[in-house]
This record gives C-alpha cells, sequence and structure tokens, in this order.
C-alpha cells in the first residue's frame, strides 16, 4: 500500500506519539514525520494572540521547508479564575526556557487562595492543517475540567498532572494513553482534522510526499 507522509510540526515527542496513536485508529495509509524527522530549519516565531494563529504559523514554515503536508497544533490551558490565561502563553508561563514543573509551580501558586468550585479551566487545542497547494483547514478541540491543588500521576505532559476532565476522578497525567487520546483536547481535534485529511488524500491528493 502506497503511504503519504505528512509533517507534525514540533520537536515534541510525546505529541509526536499521540498523533501516531491517532492515525493508526484511524487507519489511513499516513506515515507521520516529526521535525526531529527532518533537516532542522528554524523553527518561526508564535507571535498570534489566539491558539488557531500560530498552528498556522508553524504549519506554514513546515509546508514551505518540507514540501509536505503539514499539521500543527497550539495548545494550551484557560483558568477561569486568571480570565483565561494563560491561554497562548500555557508553555512559557514561567517565563522562557520554563519547564512544565515550573509552569505548574507557577499556576498553583497564583492559585493558591483559590477554593476548589472556582479551579475551573479548560484544555484548548487548534490543530491545523496545511497543504503545498494551499489548502488549509483549522480544527479545534475543548475539555473542560478543575485543577488540583497538588500535582498527581506521571503520565502525560505540559498541566496534565493538575487537570481532572469533568466527569472524571483522575487527572490526566493518571489516565493511560488510551483513555487520555479518548477525551483529550487534542485528541478530538486531531480526529476531527483526520477526516480532513481522509478526504485529501481520497480527492487523489498528490501534494505529500508518497512511499510504497
Amino acid at each position: 500500500m502506497t503511504t503519504t507522509e505528512v509533517v507534525l510540526a514540533t520537536h515534541n515527542g510525546k505529541k509526536l506519539a499521540e498523533l501516531r496513536r491517532l492515525v493508526e485508529a484511524a487507519d489511513l495509509p499516513v506515515t507521520v514525520l516529526g521535525l526531529a524527522d527532518l533537516p532542522d530549519y528554524p523553527e518561526p516565531a508564535e507571535t498570534e494572540t489566539t491558539f488557531e494563529g500560530n498552528a498556522l504559523i508553524k504549519a506554514r514554515a513546515a509546508v514551505t521547508r518540507t514540501g509536505r503536508i503539514a499539521l500543527a497544533d497550539d495548545s494550551g490551558i484557560a483558568v477561569d479564575r486568571l480570565n483565561g490565561m494563560p491561554g497562548v502563553r500555557s508553555a512559557r508561563w514561567a517565563g522562557p526556557g520554563s519547564t512544565d514543573a515550573d509552569n505548574n509551580a507557577l499556576l498553583l501558586r497564583q492559585l493558591d487562595d483559590v477554593p476548589d468550585p472556582h479551579r475551573t479551566a479548560q484544555f484548548v487545542c487548534a490543530m491545523a492543517m496545511v497543504a503545498p497547494d494551499g489548502r488549509r483547514v483549522v480544527r479545534h478541540g475543548v475539555v473542560d475540567g478543575r485543577l488540583l491543588t497538588a500535582p498527581r500521576g506521571d503520565n502525560g505532559f505540559g498541566y496534565d498532572p493538575l487537570f481532572v476532565p469533568d466527569g472524571q476522578e483522575r487527572t490526566t497525567a493518571e489516565l493511560d494513553p488510551a483513555a487520555k487520546d479518548a477525551i483529550s483536547h487534542r485528541g478530538r481535534a486531531v480526529r476531527a482534522i483526520l477526516l480532513d485529511l481522509q478526504g485529501w488524500l481520497g480527492a487523489g491528493d498528490t501534494t505529500g510526499r508518497t512511499h510504497p
């Protein structure tokens, strides 16, 4: 079977593993490459103020550099008590070069005096897909939940150890990969955009590189 190579514009191995699991579950003839699989190039500055805008910046840069269909996401957490912040600054909430632990620690300090009923938040994802011929699509995923007062769980990344989705008792860092994919913001956005990719390929798309 001929497969099409698409690029996920990230160096984050856990995001890449998530997308590969979801592509496999969708049974698409697609091979997903990450930026680590390709010649290095300067990643663009994420200068937009929305998740969608930053996702499109990254996907367009990957298309230009690789000539392949490219996907990119911009994701984060929006805390109601912080008026939707960290938002697009989620990955660098504690400053440039901050680690997940740094960001989690800062968020906990900012919510230190907030009681449980008011520790509501949403995980938000915008997933963009751009083809070399200029076609583009953006899909979104949102999961509502609440934030704990201390991290729990070793799976996942980012704010997963603090976030309990509505209807769950476990944080997203305590869920196994399949359970997280089923409910996560990124899982929802990816499943939606894979339907678009399936349509592109079914229409005879030849903009991705193929191999037997």
